[in-house]
């Protein structure tokens, strides 16, 4: 059954995050979407969509990666914030990395350091958002703190379902 990788995958994903989460800080489950998760976490207030990264078969000690990986949108509707992108890359980055999301055939410049990445602006939020609604996967790529290349790639199967319920989860906590 299909059901149960995605389920496995977004198991071994919210794990980690759940333990790292404010103490005992309830998230809402909105639905499990294929790949795809969405949440509400009403103390903040925020919602979001997100999935860990495709799992790869590593060949050598070397490249695998340092952090569980995931691609999240999330919308904060007291600070005015809506489908804004956040990646944890699987290795850390050096402050000047160039990292680089693939969807379909567009190709987005984005910002970030340490393990995380953002889109440049809300315009930027906005177009990556648009595409991941029509593209089958995403990539995302750059070189870790040791020179490495690396690419995390993410299947957007459920991806606009789950982005669809983050965004109404938050529309009862403006």
């Amino acid at each position: 059954m299909e059901f149960e990788p995605a389920m496995r995958r977004l198991a071994l994903l919210l794990i980690p995050l759940l333990v790292l989460a404010a103490p005992a800080a309830a998230k809402d489950s909105l639905g499990v979407f294929d790949d795809w998760g969405a949440f509400r976490d009403g103390q903040v207030p925020r919602c979001y969509a997100i999935s860990a990264a495709s799992p790869e078969v590593r060949s050598n000690r070397a490249n695998r990666p340092t952090q569980a990986a995931f691609a999240s949108i999330g919308t904060w509707p007291k600070r005015g914030v809506r489908s804004q992108l956040h990646v944890r890359l699987s290795r850390l980055v050096p402050a000047n990395a160039v990292i680089s999301l693939t969807i379909g055939g567009q190709r987005f410049e984005l910002i970030g350091a340490g393990g995380d990445a953002w889109a440049k602006d809300r315009k930027m939020d906005a177009a990556v958002v648009a595409a991941m609604r029509s593209a089958p996967n995403l990539s995302v790529t750059a070189r870790d703190v040791s020179g490495r290349r690396f690419t995390d790639r993410y299947n957007l199967a459920g991806a606009a379902t789950a982005m669809d319920a983050a965004t109404v989860g938050c529309a009862k906590l403006t």
